[in-house]
């Protein structure tokens, strides 16, 4: 959505080298040495956040069979489903793209990646607004009869009747073209198009309704939005920054600039400390806050103790940051002994530390998803990828984390509670200064998950759509991604093979003690590096790809640790880019292993391929209009034109449209 183009270099860093074996390190190549990593498709630099819900929300990870009720914060991406129960509501962003459910309520996002939002709506009452949209930006709303593409920003509402035979669209502000029924039609701002049937489709337009309830609801959220203090501090594409109002305040730090401090925190907090760890592919361990603002703090910026006090650092404006699952370091080689048990321990990144991810990710991925959150110098980035491409691991790099020695900074639970999603502030253990101090530190955690991992934290319901509604099809132009894989199945595909982490982090200067007294910790241990300790889950594994039918928008196995199915590769056969040297265009991460994406591209493989989703099938051809109905559809526009007007501007209420295209 209308990124930030400007090309800013930053300007200092602090250079982060550990020393994790070639065959799983980040950045690595492939045991022959001739497929560099970066051919590998990036993960998407976006996720959907649920910020607000309201009654009964429930959510089912994509690809697993269970229903739970929906945290607040979770990450969301292609294959997640959600359902707003009868008299609930929802508010769900994507960057400064807000999604509003009303009441029964049944979606999935069946496509979300950089430039690609595509939502299967299945029932109820969805509205989207987008502020921003760049030509590249693909964004399409499927219902059960209709396929809506946004050709101009906006905001629309759709209502699928529960029999999924109907479908009302509003478009409110902005422009969209909808393919149904072997037709397109084109609708604009001011219009409620109303389409009845399947196969064919009965077809009428008219003026926009006076708003109802649901209508105001958005409205106000959107004059929230657009009067948001935040927004000058960050990019409107940084996903949950509208959250930070009214839960902190901004000011500026000479040594880093603008500054927000939360308030109204617990006893005791830190940085990623009351919430819980989750399993999200393809990203891996992802943190989720309790906090109604926890998701701009912890998925974008740095932390730094400022006077005393945490303060997030946000990192340039002018650019559209890329989201990264948890900025932290973890301490111990990744796992470590707490009486006699497994344990984790982690601190978060501070101001111009280098986040290395534990994914397979391209040299420009690495590059974006600093520049873009902190003031680090792309040199000092590029050194780090261009030594582990090097094959060399006796050469020892030292760096100091500032926020390993800040008091009450790091965070150890153990292992039981890591992989199951349980609340980590009711269950933390304190750990003695001179062993945070002398231990290792890594990019990666050596804990393999279990499918509560992948669940969450939300408890078990049987509120969901009902089954004619949950599995119900929707038509759709472009080709989703493949559905998630169970992770059952995923795990079946493994193939383990030892990691060694390697301690190669200085000692930090000084030996400041972390407070102690804390009335969450349960008790105070030594940390114990354990080497191996659960590392067969952490490796890179040894899998073999399977390779779905050739489509030019998948997100593609960008590589958490699991290489599973549900983010497969690129076909071998699939279009390559034409120069791998080409500088990267600041602001975007360019996914190098991917074809430029165009509108035409879904429709030419789809001619060519076919394709088949358990929920989307294919919009039936288009076919050319008679003359009969193009006079049908004229006389309806006009019959439109002379109602509009005669009556006065409709939705007065609503917020003026972007002005920007």
């Amino acid at each position: 959505m209308n990124r930030h183009k400007a090309r800013l270099w930053p300007f200092c860093a602090l250079l982060i080298v550990i020393a994790i074996p070639l065959s799983f390190g980040a950045w690595a190549q492939d045991d022959n040495g001739d497929q560099p990593q970066d051919q590998t498709p990036d993960p998407p630099s976006r996720v959907a956040r649920l910020g607000f819900a309201q009654g009964s929300v429930s959510f089912q990870p994509g690809g697993e069979g269970d229903w739970v009720d929906a945290v607040p914060n979770r990450p969301l991406t292609s294959g997640d489903n959600l359902w707003t129960d009868r008299d609930s509501r929802a508010e769900l962003h994507v960057g400064s793209t807000a999604i509003r459910l009303g009441s029964e309520t049944s979606i999935t996002f069946l496509d979300l990646d950089d430039h690609n939002l595509q939502l299967r709506v299945a029932q109820g009452t969805t509205m989207v607004r987008m502020k921003h949209m760049d030509d590249d930006d693909m964004v399409e709303i499927d219902t059960p009869n209709i396929a809506f593409q946004v050709t101009r920003a906006g905001e629309f509402r759709v209502d699928v009747r529960p029999d999924g035979q109907t479908t009302i669209l509003d478009v409110i502000h902005g422009r969209g073209q909808v393919i149904g029924g072997g037709q397109t039609y084109t609708v604009v701002a001011g219009q409620e198009a109303n389409f009845t049937g399947a196969d064919t489709l009965s077809y009428d337009i008219d003026s926009l309704p006076n708003p109802d309830d649901f209508d105001r609801w958005g409205f106000g959220l959107d004059r929230r939005e657009d009067q948001s203090p935040s927004a000058e501090y960050v990019s409107s594409e940084m996903t949950g920054y509208e959250d930070l109002d009214g839960n902190g305040t901004w000011s500026y730090a000479g040594a880093y600039g603008p500054v927000w401090y939360p308030t109204a925190v617990a006893v005791g907090w830190a940085p990623y400390r009351f919430g819980h760890w989750v399993w999200v592919a393809p990203w891996g361990w992802t943190w989720v806050d309790d906090a109604p603002w926890g998701f701009a703090p912890f998925h974008y910026g740095r932390w730094a103790v400022i006077g005393g006090r945490w303060g997030w650092i946000p990192g340039p404006v002018a650019v559209h940051p890329v989201y990264a699952p948890a900025l932290v370091a973890f301490v111990g080689g990744g796992g470590f002994a707490i009486g006699g048990g497994a344990g984790v321990a982690w601190f978060p990144l501070g101001p111009g530390e280098v986040f290395v991810p534990g994914y397979h990710v391209s040299r420009n991925y690495v590059t974006q998803v600093n520049v873009t959150n902190t003031v680090v110098n792309v040199t000092h980035v590029t050194n780090v990828y261009n030594y582990y491409t090097v094959h060399d691991t006796t050469v020892v790099n030292r760096v100091t984390y500032v926020n390993q020695a800040a008091p009450n900074a790091v965070t150890a639970v153990s292992r039981e509670t890591f992989v199951n999603a349980r609340p980590v502030a009711k269950n933390v253990v304190a750990v003695q200064a001179q062993a945070i101090a002398q231990a290792p530190v890594t990019h990666v955690v050596a804990v393999e998950p279990v499918r509560t991992s992948v669940i969450g934290a939300g408890r078990p319901t049987t509120v969901a759509p009902p089954p004619a509604v949950a599995n119900r099809q929707v038509v759709a132009q472009r080709i989703p991604s493949p559905p998630p894989t169970p992770f059952a199945q995923r795990q079946d595909k493994l193939v383990a093979r030892p990691v060694t982490v390697r301690p190669v982090i200085a000692p930090v200067a000084g030996n400041a003690r972390p407070q102690t007294n804390n009335p969450l910790t349960r008790q105070e241990v030594n940390i114990q590096p354990l080497g191996n300790l659960g590392a067969s889950a952490v490796e890179e594994q040894n899998v073999s790809r399977q390779q779905p039918k050739p489509k030019p928008n998948v997100p593609g196995t960008a590589g958490s640790v699991w290489e599973g199915p549900e983010r497969t590769a690129q076909p071998q056969n699939a279009p390559q880019p034409a120069a791998q040297n080409q500088p990267a265009q600041p602001g975007r991460p360019q996914n190098t292993a991917m074809p430029v994406r165009t509108p035409n591209m879904a429709q030419q493989q789809q001619q060519q391929q076919g394709w088949s989703h358990p929920l989307a099938r294919p919009t039936p051809p288009v076919q050319q209009k008679t003359p009969q109905q193009a006079q049908q559809d004229e006389t309806k526009y006009h019959n439109w034109e002379q109602k509009q007007q005669q009556k006065p501007a409709p939705h007065p209420e609503a917020p003026k449209p972007p002005s920007k295209h």
